[in-house]
């Protein structure tokens, strides 16, 4: 990647290079959020799962349309 702060934009248009012009898409940066190194009273240790609600909210919200 470009370093730290390009990373999430390098990816991004990686990825674009892959998907057709007239085909929507977005890139999620989760890279962040998607690990604890360390548990707390909040949250466990380790996958977060950061995302995934919203993302099966999105899937189905979309089926119904």
């Amino acid at each position: 990647t470009g370093g730290r702060g390009a990373g999430s934009i390098t990816a991004a248009k990686f990825l674009q290079r892959f998907i057709k012009d007239d085909m929507p898409w977005i890139h999620l940066d989760i890279a962040g959020t998607a690990l604890l190194k360390t548990g707390s009273t909040l949250a466990p240790k380790g996958a977060t799962g950061w995302g995934v609600m919203a993302l099966d909210r999105l899937i189905r919200d979309l089926q119904e349309t």
